[in-house]
């Protein structure tokens, strides 16, 4: 290649990688536009309610601004002329008086006004961001942090409900104080008002050569923060295995590091800050003092008036305290579309899985549901460039109970993902009674299946609560007859306060298998036509396995079951089992004649024997 060649290959190179920063910063500012006006049509419905706060801030800022106007009255047309009186002293303290009651009246209905506007707002954003969280796929909670979420939906919101309380209120008051003040300079004097507003150019070029470093100030600083939040959260959910391990002085560390990052961003803002507002003060007494210069040699030159003077001053004074104002909320105006964009991000996310159209939906009685099952030529897989399944055929009939068993990574899980819809295939069908599960509304999806885990969920409430999920429409005595037919009675009657007895988050205090047996009572009163186990029993003791084994048996009943197994035990008298490896399935078979196809079911039962576990309690993986 020539000289010239590689020139004019690295001068491509150079515009590809400049039109690529311009691109990229296209859309950064695209994006902000965006989000600030999706948020700011949150305001709309409360329109009415603005220009009642605008009508407010006007007669309130008038008043305070007439003041200094009549003390100027007063001194040129009265004390300047010695033709004063206790009546004309009297009037004038009635005016003050008056103006002063009908600032604060004004003033006070335009904060409570803006108050309830602003937290209306947010809490509609908080209603709407959380609602749709709860609507997006699994997916997404692969790509977003839980912790990164709870800084969503708390901080970030208090965070744009401080611009309608706080910054939406200076941009109204004091932007109008601003035009009203200028517009008294003027009708004082018009060369000292000129004069004044010299100063907004300086003030312009100032607030944009801050506004990137502001910008990135804070941006920094809440990453931090939702870092740390996040760190604090996961640390928080695994301490127990945090010491179970010995590991608290490492996990100090890690967040003693988190802390003091976060500690530098907000020593960098704070300094910003400071630096910001102090330069606008340096500003604000430099244009006072040369105000104070020219209106005196004025004043000496007898061309201008005393009144004038002090009431030109006391202008001046009020001239830079709106401006002040205005750029003091320039930090949260910043950290404001931070959030905003972060909140937006979230909202403009579509779900992967989305509930079929119109022209495609089915509609499904769930109570009419055979239970028949068919996995098509499925292929999946989370990455596009490492399937999990690869034209996976699978059948099951109504009422039949599937174990399936394999080691971890075969498959298993991603299979019950994908017959909840948590995810969808990327080719082929998945079929319930022979219609396609994407054709099915979602809800309708979850009446027709129903999943217990290995970790039952339970939320902070009474039993009651957790076994009907709070729905009101479900009795309590359906409630309280579920948990019968599972056998949770015996151990609910031995609790506090029955089935009143509250639970704190993820039902601490009840063992394993006592929020098992919630949970298998949950889905008697959902009443699922398939029934999913996946790994139900992983973590449970021998006792406290047969059990549930036994609730497994009576909630089965009439439901096509499928059951994901770590331990044989609680798949060997299924109708059938599957043995899975690497996204396909390798056996099939009743337990007896898996044993004699001596595979690897009859390795992994051998194993277990060998292992001096008669229950065959090996787990697997």
């Amino acid at each position: 290649m020539s000289d010239a060649d590689a020139n004019h290959k690295d001068t491509m190179n150079d515009r590809k990688n400049i039109n690529k920063t311009h691109l990229e910063e296209n859309n950064k500012n695209y994006n902000k536009r965006t989000s600030f006006k999706a948020m700011m049509g949150y305001a709309k419905p409360h329109r009415w309610a603005f220009v009642g706060i605008f009508c407010c801030s006007l007669l309130g800022i008038s008043a305070d601004l007439l003041q200094p106007y009549l003390v100027k009255i007063a001194i040129d047309d009265h004390l300047a002329v010695n033709q004063t009186s206790i009546g004309f002293l009297v009037q004038l303290a009635a005016i003050f008086l008056g103006l002063a009651i009908v600032s604060f009246i004004f003033t006070y209905i335009q904060n409570n006004l803006l108050q309830h506007v602003g937290q209306s707002i947010v809490s509609r954003i908080r209603k709407d961001l959380f609602r749709h969280i709860s609507r997006m796929s699994m997916s997404f909670f692969d790509r977003f942090h839980i912790g990164s979420l709870v800084t969503n939906v708390s901080s970030d919101t208090e965070t744009i409900s401080s611009f309608f309380t706080q910054v939406l209120l200076s941009l109204i008051r004091d932007g109008m104080m601003l035009v009203l003040i200028i517009f008294f300079m003027f009708q004082l004097d018009p060369v000292l008002a000129g004069y004044s507003l010299i100063v907004l150019p300086v003030i312009a070029v100032v607030a944009a050569l801050f506004r990137r470093m502001l910008r990135r100030a804070y941006q920094n600083a809440r990453t931090r923060l939702s870092r740390l939040i996040a760190f604090t959260a996961e640390n928080l959910s695994g301490m127990f295995l945090i010491q179970a391990f010995h590991q608290e002085e490492e996990q100090k560390r890690r967040f003693k590091e988190q802390n003091l990052l976060h500690l530098q961003a907000n020593i960098i803002q704070a300094r910003s800050n400071v630096i910001f507002n102090r330069t606008f003060d340096i500003l604000g007494n430099a244009a006072l003092v040369m105000m104070v210069w020219l209106g005196g040699r004025a004043v000496l030159g007898e061309s201008l008036q005393v009144g004038v003077l002090y009431a030109f001053i006391s202008y001046i004074r009020q001239f830079f305290q709106p401006i002040n104002q205005i750029t003091m909320q320039w930090n949260t105006f910043q950290s404001t579309t931070v959030s905003m964009e972060r909140i937006w991000n979230i909202l403009s996310t579509k779900p992967e899985v989305a509930d079929p159209k119109s022209d495609v939906v089915t509609s499904i009685n769930p109570r009419q549901v055979m239970g028949q099952i068919d996995f098509d030529h499925v292929s999946f897989g989370y990455l596009e460039d490492r399937p999990i399944f690869q034209s996976l055929n699978l059948h099951l009939y109504p009422g039949e109970m599937v174990g399936i068993v394999g080691t971890t990574g075969a498959g298993k899980s991603t299979l019950i993902s994908l017959l909840n819809r948590f995810y969808d295939v990327n080719q082929g069908s998945i079929q319930i009674d022979g219609t396609d599960i994407r054709h099915i509304p979602q809800h309708t999806l979850h009446r027709i299946v129903g999943l217990i885990q290995q970790e039952p969920f339970l939320f902070s409430g009474t039993i009651i609560d957790n076994v009907r999920m709070f729905r009101q429409d479900i009795t309590r005595e359906q409630a309280m007859e579920a948990c019968r037919f599972v056998g949770a009675q015996p151990m609910i009657s031995r609790l506090p306060q029955g089935y009143d007895t509250r639970l704190s988050e993820r039902g601490s205090g009840l063992s394993a298998g006592e929020r098992q047996l919630i949970s298998f009572a949950r889905i008697v009163v959902f009443q699922p036509r398939v029934l999913i186990l996946d790994e139900a029993t992983a973590n449970l003791d021998s006792h406290t396995e047969q059990l549930v084994q036994q609730a497994l048996e009576t909630v089965s009943q009439g439901r096509t079951t499928i059951v994901i197994a770590h331990r044989l035990s609680t798949v060997m008298h299924a109708d059938r089992i599957l043995v899975m490896e690497q996204g396909a399935i390798v056996e099939e078979g009743t337990h007896q004649e898996l044993v004699a196809a001596q595979g690897i079911y009859a390795d992994l039962y051998q194993h277990a024997r060998e292992a001096g576990k008669p229950s065959c309690t090996t787990k697997l993986g």
